[in-house]
């Protein structure tokens, strides 16, 4: 492997003016690897820069690999680049939503991505066996799945709207008694999706207690993106609304008792 630079940048933390940054996640690049990362402050990264060390961005892949980035340079005492990089933050506990059959290589992509932004809370195969909406949930919430996951992350493809445990996972997530409130729901539309890149959703296409948050405000809907930072961001405004938007979460819809396609 190549070396791209002394340190390597993963994540930043902004002034509380945003006026600018004031802390790096800063990896060592070593050549054959790349280091665990060290939040450093910006006069650190400054000094380094004078005495000749070299930094740049990087950005992590579907694929769990790191990539390169634009260089960071120092011009009249200040840091300069061009690149988007995710923000050092809280790390939210994120259960992700999917059909197993259609949609378990986006779903492992999409893990593969957050990898450093979340706390993954999601089911593995194998982990819960049940068919019955009520012991299904319970066993999510008793094996630790649910019980503090604050945002649900619905992964959604052609088949999403019509499988009966997604509906009874975005069921389970808008429950009170899973954690010290409500998670979140941040539905994101898949590729493969008949809506992806378009400006409008036909609420037909999608599950229909994610569709009842969505049209109260309360759920987030966008376009799934290998973009860190707006993938970090739509995450964020999902945690905050199960707060700021509570009086808008609907789960009132009887649970589906079977799945409507196959």
């Amino acid at each position: 492997m190549k070396k791209w630079a002394d340190y390597l940048v993963s994540k930043v933390k902004w002034s509380l003016d945003r006026n600018r940054i004031e802390r790096f996640m800063i990896h060592e690049d070593k050549g054959t690897q790349i280091a665990t990362p060290t939040e450093r402050n910006r006069n650190w990264v400054i000094q380094q820069i004078r005495n000749g060390r070299t930094f740049c961005c990087i950005h992590r892949t579907e694929n769990n690999r790191w990539i390169q980035g634009k260089k960071i340079r120092l011009e009249n005492g200040y840091l300069k680049w061009n690149d988007k990089l995710p923000l050092i933050q809280t790390k939210r506990k994120v259960f992700i939503s999917y059909y197993h059959k259609d949609n378990q290589y986006d779903k492992e992509k999409f893990r593969s991505l957050t990898s450093d932004l979340i706390v993954n809370k999601s089911v593995e195969d194998g982990d819960i066996n049940s068919d019955v909406s009520d012991e299904y949930i319970k066993q999510l919430i008793q094996k630790g799945f649910l019980s503090d996951t604050t945002v649900l992350v619905v992964l959604i493809g052609r088949k999403t709207k019509c499988r009966k445990h997604i509906d009874w996972e975005i069921s389970g997530a808008l429950n009170y008694k899973v954690g010290d409130s409500y998670s979140g729901i941040l539905g994101l539309i898949l590729p493969s999706h008949p809506d992806y890149g378009k400006d409008t959703y036909n609420p037909n296409l999608y599950p229909p207690r994610l569709v009842d948050n969505i049209k109260t405000g309360y759920a987030v809907l966008r376009d799934y993106t290998t973009d860190r930072k707006e993938i970090q961001e739509y995450i964020e405004k999902a945690y905050k609304n199960r707060k700021k938007q509570a009086d808008k979460r609907v789960n009132s819809r009887k649970q589906m008792s079977e799945d409507i396609c196959k």
